[in-house]
Formats: C-alpha cells, structure tokens, sequence
C-alpha cells in the first residue's frame, strides 16, 4: 500500500483584494468550527456585518504582506512541502500541500496523492496546538473529501505537536539570536480562541476556566484545551532558551467579535507593559508554523505601531519556522516516524 503525506494549513486569499478577500472570509467564517453558533445567526452575522466591512479592510492589509511569489503563507508553505519532499524522496513518498480554506484545496491535495497511487494518506495539521476551529475542522474536510472517492482511501492522522521537541527545538533556534539581545520582557503571543471554545473542549464541564491557573499543567480535563497548550509551548520555550520565569508572559491575538476570548489580550497587554519599565519587548507567535497577516501586519506592524506609541522603544518579532532547514528536518523526522 502506497502512502502520501498531507500536510495541512488554515488557507489564505488568492489575491490582496477585496473580492478574493471576501470569498475567502466567506468560506472561513461559513465554517460550524468556526462560528459555532445557530446558522441563521452565522449567515446574518457573516453576510450583513462581517464580510460588507472586513473584507476590504483585510484585502488592505494582505497587501502590506504580500510577496512577489504571493501570499506568505502558502509560500512559505510549499517550500515546507518541496523540502519535506526532499527529505522523504529516498522513500519514493509524495508530499502535498492543502488549505483548509482557499487554494489549494484539501480536496486538490488529495486528488493528487490518488493519482499517485496512493491508498494510504498520513495527514499533518500544521497547528501546534488543537483546537477544533483549526485541527478539527483540517481533520472533519480531510475525511469529507477522502470520503468522496468510491475507493477511500485510508487515513492517519498526525497529533499535534505543541511540546514535540523537534518543534521546539526548531523555534528556539529561529529565537536564540533575539534573546540573546537581552530584551526587557518576553512575550508568547497565541492566537486567541473564544471562551466557549475552550469550554466545550473540557469533557468534565468542570475544569477549564472553572478552577484556578487550569492551563498551567495538562491533565486529564485539559488533555484537548488550546489554551494547556499554548502554556506548554510557551514553558517549554522559555526552559529551552533559558528565559527566567519572571522575563515572560503569555497573552492572545486576533479576536473577532464581542464575546469573551482567551485572555490576556495581546493588544492591551502591549499598550501596557510601557507604564511597568519594559522599553525593549521580543514577541513571539508559536501558534503559527508559517508567518502570515496574523504575524506579519498585527504584529510586526500593527504592535511595533502601538507599543511605541505607548512609550515603548523597541518590539521585535521572532519570523515563524516558514521553511528554516531544521523545521524542515523536524517534519520530515516526525512523518519517518509513521511511515
């Protein structure tokens, strides 16, 4: 039986415009994982508020980011797949690339894999951490489009990597040469997550934002919740850079809408540290595999903005891994490991 390797990211627009935007929004925020609310709310909310007004606002905002060869993300995410493919080529194994949303698709992806021959597919969700709006729903299109061929081909899936030591190892060396420019603080910036999503990942009801410092250790409740994992990304981060306890903090990105999100959020967080003697803040987003708008534009542009503006003198971001040689090496050795 021959086996593929998928690996899967979020997705992004084709172009920096305001209608490849809104299709593209549409698609994401069209999602049940996503906006996990009734689905005539969902419509309403999606077509008379958020897509009227984000999408040009957005499609402004891509161009800031966007690359000769286009989007970062997808860019940054082929050549992760060629080097993985590299890597994997003595195994005659083929590696692909599919967006949750956008182009490629998951179902492109795997298209191609079948006209390969292959009847085993080894799937990676390139989301560190689970959450259901990202991993889950990668997982839920995966088996949908799988499922579309009359010979199915048989799935395995990767779990994620949040404390994988190949993953943590790799972004500390794309941090090391930051850190060891002394910055007064550091912070690990996560993409946010709405409270609920959280809570419905608690099996028990009882645990995740009921009892107190619930994300600081990973146990049985916890096992699924984002926000055990980002903590242990972050703890395992700074033990691996030596960053003293005191020296960092954890907060979350890129909320949407009015209902509570994990917090703290990183855009207060920011404004703030100026006004407790923190002049020179490093930053980063181990949410994220491959640096894109979230990265790109709300952080390296938006936050630089508004940390100096606060008083702050200096913010710089960590790039993400994108294609370094040693996330590239992490990737292959994870799949080796399955294949």
């Amino acid at each position: 039986m021959k086996t593929g390797v998928l690996l899967i990211n979020l997705g992004t627009p084709d172009a920096p415009e305001s209608g490849a935007v809104r299709r593209y929004l549409k698609q994401f925020l069209s999602d049940e994982r996503v906006l996990d609310i009734n689905p005539l709310g969902r419509w309403l909310l999606l077509n008379l508020i958020i897509l009227p007004f984000r999408s040009r606002r957005s499609a402004k905002a891509y161009r800031k980011v966007w690359m000769p060869e286009g989007s970062p993300l997808l860019v940054y995410g082929q050549q992760l797949t060629e080097g993985v493919r590299q890597h994997l080529q003595e195994l005659g194994t083929p590696v692909v690339l599919g967006m949750r949303y956008g182009n490629p698709s998951v179902g492109s992806a795997i298209e191609l894999l079948r006209e390969e021959g292959c009847d085993r597919i080894l799937v990676l969700p390139l989301f560190p951490q689970y959450a259901s709006s990202s991993t889950g729903s990668a997982v839920e299109e995966a088996y949908r489009e799988a499922s579309r061929h009359w010979n199915t081909p048989h799935l395995q899936l990767m779990e994620p990597f949040y404390d994988d030591e190949r993953f943590i190892e790799a972004f500390a060396a794309v941090g090391r040469p930051y850190w060891e420019q002394q910055p007064d603080h550091v912070l690990f910036s996560f993409h946010g997550l709405p409270e609920r999503h959280v809570q419905k990942s608690d099996d028990t009801g009882e645990y995740c934002l009921k009892q107190p410092d619930c994300c600081a250790t990973l146990c049985d409740a916890n096992r699924m919740c984002y926000g055990a994992h980002c903590h242990r990304t972050a703890t395992r981060l700074a033990e691996k850079l030596g960053i003293p306890q005191e020296k960092y903090s954890i907060s979350y990105q890129s909320r949407l809408g009015r209902t509570p999100w994990l917090k703290p959020y990183t855009d207060q967080v920011i404004e703030e540290m100026p006004k407790r003697g923190i002049k020179r803040l490093l930053i980063f987003c181990p949410a994220f595999v491959a640096d894109c708008l979230e990265t790109l534009e709300e952080i390296g542009m938006e936050a630089v903005e508004d940390f100096k503006e606060a008083g702050g003198e200096d913010l710089q971001m960590v790039p993400s891994l994108n294609s370094s040689p040693q996330w590239v090496e992490g990737v292959a050795s994870l799949l080796r490991e399955k294949l």
